[in-house]
């Protein structure tokens, strides 16, 4: 169960607010598009993807090798961000949108998106500070193409020197691609471990070699 913080009366979220929620550990949700409010969120339980610990399948490993989708960086974040709110239920607002946005904008926030030749069909997006990423929401238009946009995150967070990927909670989607749940306490200490160093998001190259992702595949299956 999530332990949420409700305010009565809240201050409008910014960028510089975000920032702060996530050095804290909580996250913001709404309960859906055209609602306005929005609430904190600090679960007893946090999802993370260990980054030595991603399990990139035969089956996806030749997906990759095979696909015909091209895969890019930071082109088009306010896209991702919309088509992670494009389905129901969505906890992204107009608002939480809108302070990703700006974060992207600062250089806090980063995308990875897979296209199919100019359609975008999948991405992820998330918020980056110290050696923490922290993954906000992930969408999928084609068979595979949010695996596929998490093995190149998973590579790029690796070699940028990240130290925490957190997924909020875990899905069966996660889990079989080996997401895990540790305590709060546990994310805690990770979350303040990270905050003590910095990585680099753009350490590699855009586009990212398919090699770099076979690789990891040798790495930690």
């Amino acid at each position: 169960m999530a332990h949420d913080m409700h305010t009565p009366s809240r201050p409008p979220l910014s960028a510089s607010l975000m920032l702060r929620a996530y050095a804290a550990g909580v996250f913001p949700m709404s309960e859906g598009a055209d609602d306005p409010e929005v609430f904190w969120v600090d679960p007893e339980w946090r999802g993370v993807m260990p980054l030595d610990g991603f399990h990139m399948s035969r089956s996806l490993a030749r997906r990759i090798r095979g696909t015909t989708f091209r895969v890019t960086i930071d082109h088009d974040f306010a896209g991702v961000v919309a088509g992670c709110a494009d389905r129901e239920p969505t906890w992204i607002n107009a608002e939480i949108a809108s302070v990703y946005n700006e974060l992207y904008a600062q250089g806090f926030a980063h995308s990875v998106e897979v296209w199919d030749g100019s359609d975008l069909v999948g991405g992820i997006y998330g918020v980056t500070l110290g050696t923490a990423f922290f993954g906000e929401s992930m969408f999928s238009r084609r068979r595979d193409a949010s695996k596929i946009a998490m093995a190149y995150l998973v590579v790029r967070l690796r070699a940028g020197g990240f130290t925490l990927f957190d997924t909020q909670f875990v899905t069966e989607h996660l889990i079989s691609l080996g997401g895990v749940e540790i305590s709060r306490s546990a994310y805690r200490v990770a979350l303040a471990n990270a905050l003590t160093a910095k990585a680099d998001f753009l350490a590699l190259p855009d586009p990212t070699p398919v090699q770099e992702l076979l690789h990891l595949r040798t790495q930690t299956s």
